[in-house]
């Protein structure tokens, strides 16, 4: 396959601003993504050097350039598309008489779901495009030209969001309107530049956002490789350091006082930290783990007997089963709660627990199925609702089939016009080919509709016995099952 790539300063020449069809551009894209997929999957061939030498690699260098200008050109075009479906969208939902106020609400998730990425990325995106076209024209220009990355022009909308609009406009045209002002400014040069001009030119705007950022302060929980999680807290200058410095002194005086006990692994400042941060939190004694409450994901053969299955922490995702028994073994209290998944497809079908309370442990159930999760698909933010697919307002029912985890943005979105969402049809019967994975349809405004699937506990694929059928019925549970009586036995030993 043979491809020739014009050079790169042909695509940073001056953008031609004319208005275009829709439907040509989104030919056009279709055609592009085609061509370039083709040539990614099946290999590329570089013409011969001089005289029919090795290539040099001169065609390969213009390309990659060629395709970081395609790829801004591709960003600002998004941007313009985002902030034309949400002009689109307003004017359709005030010819219906929707409250101004509430005109726009569902606009970024379309976005979001179109982009295939969360609500969040899909709000930032609907701001960049509303800010590059309706008050940053010559950072849009320099975008769609390729003189500046994506990122680059997130950086210039993100550092003067505080401006008022009319300085927003001057800022844009001191810095992007000669394409020499920021040529060859890497990220940290772009920012900083951006930075040093509000600061000079309004310096009560940036102190109002410094105010606002302290309104921001929180705490966040990540997972981390190797079973271990980022706990993280956002938190003023003056209060971090203070926080921080508490902790070293805690940790100075425990040094101080002496080495570790005779049979103790020594351990390092940051582990010290880290314990000490541990334990002020939670009130266990440094290095004792605190009480868990266990979703066992598993069969008893993968707690107690050794078996392979992944097991489930929520909130954090799939973790080794050897881990998962250690983690009770260890616990100074544990609770036990037993899921039961469809042998034939790992979804998440039932729960058993002593918590009676019908509405609390549906709760749980949804979120342990859903794993505290938005359960829109390719958002990932943390659950805050349990929300009605088919809404209560309509006779919705309250059950596990028609009830999901969503984020608070995205149960908001769908109450806008022309969003709905519907469950699969209830179970007509308990056999286990009926428990298929949970799945969510949600239609946009467009008509465009996007499935989400409830991932399996542990998110390990489903598995047929070796030999055998599976049970035509699920078992109902025992008082006292193998599994209870092993896990006390376990804890008496440990005691």
């Amino acid at each position: 396959m043979s491809t020739t790539v014009p050079p790169a300063s042909a695509a940073r020449s001056a953008v031609p601003m004319e208005p275009a069809e829709v439907a040509d551009l989104l030919a056009s894209a279709r055609e592009v993504v085609a061509v370039l997929g083709a040539a990614a999957v099946g290999g590329i061939e570089q013409t011969l050097g001089p005289e029919g030498g090795n290539p040099d690699g001169a065609e390969l260098v213009d390309l990659i350039s060629s395709l970081e200008d395609l790829t801004a050109a591709a960003a600002a075009l998004q941007a313009r598309a985002a902030m034309e479906l949400d002009k689109t969208r307003r004017a359709h939902e005030a010819r219906q008489d929707v409250p101004a106020r509430r005109r726009g609400r569902g606009v970024a998730a379309e976005v979001a779901l179109a982009a295939r990425t969360s609500l969040a990325r899909g709000s930032t995106l609907l701001g960049f495009g509303k800010a590059l076209c309706l008050e940053m024209p010559h950072t849009l220009s320099a975008l769609a030209g390729g003189r500046l990355s994506a990122w680059r022009a997130m950086l210039l909308v993100k550092e003067s969001a505080c401006l008022p609009a009319p300085e927003r406009v001057r800022m844009d045209r001191e810095l992007c309107e000669d394409p020499e002002r920021l040529a060859g400014l890497g990220d940290r040069q772009v920012g900083g530049a951006a930075r040093a001009w509000c600061a000079a030119q309004n310096p009560a705007a940036v102190v109002e956002r410094q105010r606002r950022a302290e309104s921001e302060r929180r705490v966040t929980l990540r997972p981390a490789p190797d079973t271990m999680t980022y706990l993280t807290a956002l938190l003023p200058v003056a209060e971090g350091v203070a926080a921080y410095k508490a902790l070293t002194e805690q940790v100075d005086a425990a040094r101080a006082a002496g080495p570790a006990e005779a049979g103790e692994t020594p351990r390092s400042r940051g582990q010290l930290m880290a314990d000490a941060l541990v334990a002020t939190l939670t009130g266990c004694a440094p290095g004792e783990r605190p009480p868990v409450l266990v979703n066992l994901v598993m069969t008893d053969r993968a707690l107690f007997s050794g078996d392979s299955d992944a097991a489930e922490v929520p909130g954090y995702g799939p973790v080794p089963a050897a881990w998962a028994r250690d983690l009770v073994r260890d616990s100074t209290q544990a609770w036990v709660r037993r899921l039961y998944t469809s042998p034939s497809t790992g979804a998440l079908v039932a729960m058993d627990s002593r918590k009676r309370t019908a509405p609390a442990g549906l709760a749980a159930f949804i979120e342990l199925r859903d794993h505290a999760t938005c359960r829109v698909a390719w958002c990932d933010a943390p659950g805050r609702h349990i929300d009605h697919a088919d809404p209560a307002a309509n006779s919705g029912c309250t059950n596990g089939v028609n009830q999901q985890v969503t984020c608070e943005a995205h149960n908001y979105a769908k109450q806008a016009p022309g969003w709905s969402a519907i469950g699969p049809p209830s179970p007509t019967s308990s056999r286990v080919a009926d428990h298929a994975p949970h799945r969510i349809e949600t239609t946009t405004p467009t008509g465009h509709r996007y499935v989400s699937t409830a991932q399996p506990p542990g998110h390990q694929p489903a598995r047929r016995p070796a030999t055998g059928t599976w049970p035509r019925r699920l078992h109902t549970r025992p008082r006292g099952s193998p599994g209870e009586r092993a896990l006390a036995e376990a804890l008496a030993r440990a005691a």
